[in-house]
């Protein structure tokens, strides 16, 4: 087994245990997310629905917004794993790319895993010409 192999093994793990902490009582599909700090440090998330579903928030959408609230830094995140439930590994919703895309490196891995299956990407791949806004270039010319 590869070291990069162990990684996504381990941050698996994780993911899977996140996955248990989910709030989903409408899908009734617990998905956890864990990110690998470059530090070593893992982060977890899971989805948490809500019955307006617009408001829900999923599982990796969740990790990245606890490492910033954590005081961690976008350069600080390696590497993210999903876990989903049953046989398929689903790639993250269009919400959670942009939001990838946002805090995470073109190159940065994105695994999706499941009892069976397993599927990576790296985050330029999963949303290429993504959404960009030089919110300070816009603010000094205002």
């Amino acid at each position: 087994m590869t070291k990069q192999t162990e990684q996504v093994e381990v941050l698996r793990q994780h993911a899977k245990q996140a996955s248990e902490k989910a709030y989903a009582p409408y899908s009734n599909f617990p998905v956890g997310a864990a990110i690998m700090m470059r530090n070593g440090d893992v982060i977890r998330g899971c989805n948490v629905e809500n019955v307006s579903y617009g408001l829900s928030n999923c599982a990796e959408r969740t990790a990245i917004f606890s490492a910033l609230a954590q005081g961690y830094q976008a350069s600080d995140m390696k590497t993210v794993v999903i876990y989903t439930p049953g046989e398929k590994a689903y790639a993250p919703c269009g919400a959670c790319r942009q939001v990838l895309a946002e805090f995470l490196s073109g190159d940065t891995q994105v695994s999706s895993t499941s009892e069976r299956q397993f599927r990576q990407w790296r985050v330029a791949d999963l949303l290429p010409e993504a959404f960009e806004f030089d919110s300070g270039a816009y603010r000094n010319k205002v």
